[in-house]
């Protein structure tokens, strides 16, 4: 079996991606699907006013980015629908794992632009930066019905 190659690590979005995200025109609630690693000790070093004094693992880091994070979530009008354990996969890769899953509500697009922009939020990004090794993120945007096909 050859060894599989290593897919680049995705910590935050792209320039490119952002603009797909908005050219898509998403009307309606958005479900975010997050798949995250997290490292084994946090990495502060980019946001070392952030960092605690001893060192802590990547899944606490990670706690502090969301106690920091959900009231803004909240004041978006979104809201944290399922937090939960991850780990390999039934069907996909057998190298990934993931540690968390994790399904944000927003009411509209433009509302998760505004919380993504939110500088007050953003304030406690070094948490996310320092806990995740890699990550996923899909905005999902329900079908109103399922004929037997999709567009």
């Amino acid at each position: 079996m050859s060894p599989v190659p290593a897919s680049p690590r995705c910590l935050m979005p792209t320039q490119q991606a952002g603009r797909e995200f908005a050219m898509r025109g998403m009307q309606g609630e958005l479900i975010m699907l997050n798949l995250l690693r997290f490292r084994e000790t946090a990495d502060y070093s980019s946001a070392p006013e952030l960092a605690p004094d001893s060192p802590i693992r990547g899944a606490e880091a990670f706690d502090r980015y969301i106690r920091h994070t959900l009231p803004f979530l909240h004041q978006s009008g979104g809201e944290l629908m399922f937090l939960g354990a991850g780990g390999s996969f039934l069907i996909g890769p057998e190298h990934e794992r993931w540690d968390l899953v994790m399904l944000v509500r927003q009411s509209s697009a433009e509302a998760f632009l505004a919380f993504a922009e939110n500088q007050d939020c953003m304030a406690g990004l070094g948490h996310r930066t320092a806990a995740v090794q890699d990550s996923r993120l899909l905005p999902l945007s329900q079908i109103s019905s399922f004929d037997g096909g999709i567009n």
